[in-house]
């Protein structure tokens, strides 16, 4: 059985949850601050990735109160979600690792 790689998406959220519990908002303006505004998600990309996390057992979701006292949905990261992430991290950086290659030699960029 081949297995299911995630999204790149799925890996932005993931890694965001390694680190800590988050609501969606805060992942949305979180994503933003780490990625110097290149990655601008919007509610209607996140929450359907978030659902399909949960649904394959890489998060869950729980309510909590906020520190203003307002329950809000937060998500954590699960035992096989970590897993995935590592997987699919690894695989990333070989992946980025050869397109960088190739397009050093191509076009004589700078190693980044």
């Amino acid at each position: 059985m081949k297995k299911k790689n995630i999204e790149h998406t799925q890996l932005l959220v993931l890694s965001l949850l390694k680190g800590e519990d988050m609501y969606g908002y805060q992942m949305i303006l979180e994503l933003e601050r780490r990625s110097d505004h290149t990655f601008e998600m919007k509610e209607g990309t996140l929450y359907p990735v978030l659902h399909g996390l949960e649904k394959s057992g890489y998060v869950e979701a729980f309510q909590r109160e906020s520190p203003a006292g307002r329950l809000r949905k937060y998500y954590r990261l699960t035992r096989k979600g970590e897993v995935a992430l590592w997987a699919e991290a690894e695989a990333w950086q070989r992946y980025s690792g050869a397109v960088n290659a190739v397009l050093q030699t191509s076009l004589g960029l700078e190693p980044a």
